[in-house]
């Protein structure tokens, strides 16, 4: 029975140690002025790449000339291709056959021209450009008490 009482004694002496209030000093600063300086720096690389393509999506055919005449239909015959990219689906229309032409009096002079531009990719530009971004700041703070 005693050894029970000195245990509740230490038990309650210790309780009453947690109890105790601290106290907070202040902290008072021990100058009277002063200053900050501070340098940053930062770089940046911006790269951009533009690519641009223009497509055709029929064809063009021109027959210019003298001295000759066309063998049939003057008109050509047309034929539709589809294809499918990437799940994008286009049609282009191009020749499948086209008028003949022969010089109206043989062994006299005569002009032909005839051109044909099918579809497709008619011109594909690039252009890549590269930025640099550099900038530098320096901040100074002055203070006093």
């Amino acid at each position: 029975m005693n050894t029970m009482i000195r245990w509740s004694a230490l038990a309650v002496v210790g309780a009453s140690a947690i109890l105790v209030p601290a106290r907070a000093v202040p902290v008072v600063p021990n100058f009277s002025q002063g200053s900050m300086t501070s340098h940053t720096e930062t770089t940046q690389q911006i790269t951009e790449t533009i690519n641009s393509m223009d497509y055709s999506t029929g064809y063009q055919f021109s027959v210019t000339g003298s001295g000759i005449t066309a063998s049939g239909e003057l008109s050509p015959g047309t034929q539709a291709t589809t294809n499918n990219i990437e799940g994008v689906t286009s049609r282009w229309v191009g020749l499948s056959n086209r008028p003949s032409f022969r010089q109206t009096n043989p062994g006299a002079a005569f002009q032909f021209t005839e051109t044909y531009s099918g579809p497709g990719l008619q011109n594909q530009t690039i252009i890549q450009r590269e930025t640099l971004v550099e900038s530098i700041t320096d901040t100074t703070s002055i203070f006093s008490q």
